[in-house]
């Protein structure tokens, strides 16, 4: 993949882990799944133990979300038109967890795939399978053309396979077993060497893709692969998430330990904690200085978040950033040697040392030059700055024909863009509405 960008920053980690497994609460955020209609079952007071079900979904009631520990539910925080923001559970000091049939090898090679979805439903673990374009969770009732499993993240910071299957490569494969049995095809793509790799997986792995961020995408993946349009309907799941179907298959048990990477200004690290694991412990330097920002989930793709907030459904790292609006005085008349940018407005291009980044704009916004820059960018080829203004002329017909289905929701095109123009919220806030409005029918 030739487009994309990476950013030459400075603060990555050592492959070193630390724990961070004391703590006295976690919580489960389901305004961050995208599409669902949560259900409540369970209210303030109410006991709950690790892997009992906390809601569901109310467009599929199969699709179940547990707790990630045991405990009462000591809050159950509702933000504006009720929407839920956080189900908090205080934990005991002994957790118990709630059980489900382990299986083993013999039993999955012959277990019919109507059986092995439920019992991924039951013990919430399905929501981690999404098909594309949406990123939607997967429909139980439909065979894919294939899964994409994609084992790396180059996002800023995130730990790659070499981390997260540390040791772990038995239950990996075990959930990478599972998933033959959903569909005829699994691709196993990773971005780096496989000479990197541990040789077993490296003899599993069925695709490499070169390129910069977002090469590891798998929508950028089936977007140079397809070869019709049936396989637009692709499943997807990060390698991680195989890794945690391996051990809750194996184990009987939902899995709980997850590993972070928290990248905060002077101290970027690799956490192995817990799903749900409040901020405030995974990033104490926003407790500290009321000057940066978080981001949860990823630099590009992640959401804003407080210290109050909880880790993700599906977030594996957390961002920390300066806010970046200190102004700087006669700043129009800088050459701009250390103000990153793709342009080559400023002397920063020559500039070949990393840079600290942080949340700052740069600027405020403007109308659209058709610079052509987010298109420079844009791992899909989708012309975003004519597909923008197709989506604000209430054009879907001609949004559709530019691409705006391809989008994998990058980010790159809101960086580049000089204006400042939120291009890939628009982006997104379009193709979920056209989502609802099929799905309605």
């Amino acid at each position: 993949m030739k487009k994309g960008l990476d950013l030459n920053v400075t603060g990555r980690p050592k492959d070193h882990v630390s724990r961070l497994t004391d703590m006295d609460h976690v919580g489960v955020s389901p305004a961050g799944i995208p599409h669902i209609k949560p259900k409540l079952h369970v209210k303030v007071d109410d006991r709950v133990k690790q892997g009992s079900v906390l809601f569901t979904d109310k467009r599929n009631p199969d699709f179940v979300f547990v707790s990630p520990g045991s405990g009462t539910i000591k809050e159950i925080d509702f933000g504006p038109r009720r929407i839920i923001r956080a189900i908090v559970i205080q934990l005991d000091k002994e957790e118990e967890r709630q059980g489900f049939d382990a299986i083993d090898p013999h039993q999955l090679a012959t277990i019919s795939r109507k059986d092995l979805t439920r019992h991924l439903m039951s013990g919430g673990l399905w929501p981690l399978i999404r098909t594309l374009p949406f990123r939607d969770i997967a429909d139980p009732a439909v065979t894919p053309p294939a899964i994409i499993v994609n084992l790396d993240s180059l996002d800023l910071f995130h730990a790659g396979p070499s981390l997260y299957l540390n040791g772990s490569m038995e239950a990996f494969f075990f959930g990478l077993d599972a998933l033959k049995r959903l569909a005829p095809e699994i691709y196993l793509v990773t971005c780096h060497d496989t000479d990197s790799l541990e040789p077993e997986l490296a003899r599993a792995v069925t695709h490499r893709v070169s390129g910069r961020y977002p090469a590891d995408d798998p929508g950028v993946f089936l977007y140079y692969t397809r070869a019709s349009s049936a396989a637009n309907r692709c499943w997807f799941i990060h390698g991680r998430d195989v890794l945690q179907m391996g051990r809750f298959l194996g184990e009987g048990l939902f899995p709980v330990e997850r590993l972070v990477t928290v990248s905060a200004p002077g101290n970027t690290r690799h956490v192995l904690t817990r799903a749900g694991a409040p901020i405030s412990l995974l990033a104490p330097e926003l407790n500290e200085n009321k000057d940066l920002r978080a981001i949860s989930g990823s630099a590009w793709r992640g959401s804003a978040a407080g210290s109050n907030d909880y880790l993700g459904f599906y977030d594996s790292a957390l961002t920390v950033l300066p806010a970046g609006n200190k102004p700087e005085f006669f700043g129009f008349l800088r050459p701009g040697w250390n103000k990153p940018s793709q342009s080559r407005a400023f002397l920063s291009v020559l500039n070949k040392k990393p840079f600290i980044p942080d949340s700052g704009q740069h600027g405020e916004e403007r109308a659209c030059v058709n610079c052509g820059s987010c298109a420079g960018v844009c791992p899909v080829d989708i012309l975003p700055q004519f597909t923008i203004k197709s989506i604000l002329a209430g054009e879907v017909e001609e949004s559709l024909a530019h691409g705006m289905l391809d989008c994998v929701e990058c980010g790159l095109c809101t960086y580049v863009c000089p204006s400042k123009i939120e291009l890939n919220s628009i982006l997104q806030q379009a193709r979920n509405n056209y989502y609802k409005e099929v799905s309605e029918r």
